[in-house]
This record gives C-alpha cells, sequence and structure tokens, in this order.
C-alpha cells in the first residue's frame, strides 16, 4: 500500500518582507548603541528615531524591564502576581509609581479596593492619563458594572486573587494552560491572555520556555499580511515560529547582524511583536501596502527621564553575560 503525503504550502513573501528583518536588525543596533552612548544619534533612518519603536526582545522593553525588576523582590508568589496584574492591567510605570507613593505598600495583603479606587479616580479627575497607550485593554465593565474603567480592572484583579488564580498558574502544565486560566476572565481575551502568560513567565511563579506558545495579536496580523501576499497552509501563529526558525539564514541572506541579547536569539514573543512593529514601519515607508488605511505612527519619540538599570529572569542566565564595564559606564539606561 503507498502513502501518499501532500507537501504544506509555504507562505509567499510580498515585495515589502525584508523590511522585516532589516527594521529587526536596525532597531536592535540602536538598543546596543545607547548602551554606550546615551546621547546619540543612533540612526540614520529617520522613520525610526522620528517615532517611538519598541525594543527588538520584549523583555528589554522599558516597561518589561521595570515589571521585571518588581518581580524580584523577595515577595511570595501571591504578590509576584498581584503586583504583576496590577502593573500590567494600567501598563503604565507613572501610575503604578503613583499608587505606591501614595499607599506606601503594594501588596496583596495591604490591598484595599476603595483606596486603590479613590486614588485612581482623584488622577483621572485631574486629567492625567493612567493607562499605557500601547494597546487598549477592555473595560470589564459589563461584567462588574462599575462606571470608571480602572474601577472595574481592580474588582478583575480582586476577582482573580479570591479565586487563587496564582496557584492555578503555578500548577499549570504549559504556557498554553496559564493563557487557557487568563482568558477564562472578563476582558482577557486572547491577545491580553498571551501578553500577560508572557509578563507572568518572567516572574518565579512560572518557568517556561518563550519559545513554547504564541498568539498572534492584531497588529502581528497586519504586518504578517503585509508581509506575505499569501500564507498557504500555515497560520499567523505557524508564520511567527517560521521567523523564529529562519533568523539566522535570513539575516545572513540579507547581510544583516542576527539580533541577538547576549547569546539568547529571538523568541516568538519577540517575533510577533516585530511584526506590529514592522506594520507601523511600512505605515510610512510603504503606505501602498496600508490595507487599513493606517497611515502615520501616532506616538513620537521622545526620551524618557526614567532611568532603568538592565536585569533579565535570574533563570534566563542573562545577567552575568551583560558587559559589567558598559554597565557601569552607562547605568545600562534605556530609552524605548
Amino acid at each position: 500500500m503507498t502513502t501518499h503525503y501532500t507537501k504544506k504550502i509555504a507562505p509567499r513573501r510580498s515585495t515589502v518582507y525584508d523590511s522585516y528583518w532589516l527594521f529587526a536588525a536596525e532597531r536592535f543596533k540602536i538598543f546596543e548603541r545607547r548602551l554606550s552612548d546615551p546621547l546619540g544619534p543612533w540612526t540614520k533612518n529617520k522613520v525610526i528615531s522620528d517615532h517611538r519603536f519598541t525594543n527588538v526582545f520584549r523583555a528589554s522593553d522599558r516597561v518589561s524591564q521595570y515589571l521585571i525588576n518588581i518581580q524580584y523582590q523577595g515577595d511570595q508568589i501571591a504578590d509576584v502576581f498581584f503586583k504583576t496584574l496590577l502593573f500590567k492591567l494600567f501598563n503604565k510605570i507613572e501610575t503604578y509609581q503613583y499608587l505606591l507613593k501614595e499607599t506606601n505598600e503594594l501588596s496583596y495583603r495591604a490591598f484595599d479596593f476603595s483606596t486603590y479606587d479613590n486614588l485612581l479616580t482623584r488622577k483621572l479627575l485631574e486629567g492625567k492619563t493612567i493607562y499605557s497607550a500601547a494597546y487598549i485593554i477592555p473595560s470589564a465593565g459589563s461584567a462588574f458594572g462599575y462606571k470608571f474603567k480602572h474601577s472595574n480592572h481592580l474588582a478583575l484583579l480582586n476577582k482573580m486573587m479570591d479565586d487563587r488564580a496564582y496557584e492555578k498558574i503555578q500548577q499549570a502544565k504549559s504556557l498554553q494552560d496559564v493563557y487557557k486560566i487568563l482568558l477564562t476572565y472578563p476582558s482577557l481575551g486572547t491577545f491580553l491572555a498571551f501578553q500577560f502568560a508572557i509578563d507572568l513567565n518572567y516572574s518565579d511563579i512560572i518557568n517556561f520556555s518563550e519559545n513554547d506558545f504564541v498568539v498572534a495579536g492584531p497588529g502581528a496580523k497586519n504586518g504578517i499580511t503585509k508581509c506575505f501576499t499569501s500564507l498557504g497552509d500555515y497560520n499567523f501563529e505557524d508564520v511567527i515560529r517560521l521567523m523564529v526558525d529562519d533568523q539566522q539564514r535570513e539575516c545572513e541572506r540579507l547581510g544583516l547582524d542576527t539580533p541577538n541579547l547576549w547569546d539568547r536569539p529571538l523568541q516568538l514573543i519577540d517575533c510577533q511583536n516585530l511584526f506590529c512593529e514592522t506594520d507601523k514601519y511600512l505605515r510610512v515607508t510603504n503606505p501602498e501596502h496600508n490595507q487599513s488605511g493606517r497611515t502615520r505612527i501616532k506616538q513620537k519619540f521622545r526620551k524618557s527621564t526614567l532611568p532603568i538599570t538592565l536585569f533579565f529572569p535570574p533563570k534566563w542566565n542573562l545577567n552575568e553575560k551583560i558587559d559589567l564595564s558598559c554597565q557601569k559606564k552607562t547605568n545600562a539606561v534605556i530609552f524605548s
């Protein structure tokens, strides 16, 4: 008996496919240059220099760096989970610092819904922004019924703590299982559940490879659609895996240095994010590919005044590989 196998049809690259790797290589070089030269200029690419693009490696971006630092302060698992979700529901360093300053202690033991709610309401009524513009978090109002978005998110966090979600997540067998647990909660759709799973995976609560599981977000899907004219027999997540597998070969083909974070290659989450950033980049460089009609990048680049020392999850074994002389000279300040 003869068995016939059907060869999987590969995605078909578009004319702007190479922009993905060209952008990745240049954006990573900017990250490297800034470690030794905090003043710049760091690139001749005007699109990148004028607009805000996240770092190539998600864990090295300013917001992720701040989160990782607060995850390793000797807290118990419940508090690590609490701080991680409290931070990520707003995804804004200034909001977390404001709550820390006003309450003196951010912990589940000291958490009081009314206190946090009143503090954030006051900030909102003062006309201050308490959420990051990086991505929109649904309000969860239909589940909890509060007037303000932040009140519903505090109620969501309270429910997760009451459910002891951190224990369920600690017992998860895979990153996908963590994602599925988070997905059961109001307002945490596929994109946010995956992003939060990655954030929790930075901590000591769980320890899974970032190459175990990926979910393509809306921005990544837009980027993939621009870089490929057809996906063939692949889905969006398959394409992201393809980029991880081909990173060395593709950069060598284009004569580029492959982005490498102290011997750590691009992971699924990084290639997912890169599609999102490439989508933004191509809005300006190749507007003819903008099927959505979006032809500009909303956020302009601005230097932040908040210094952060590079620190990665110790389980990755990266911290000891960082060039100590460079770190001492520049304080390894990241501006993103």
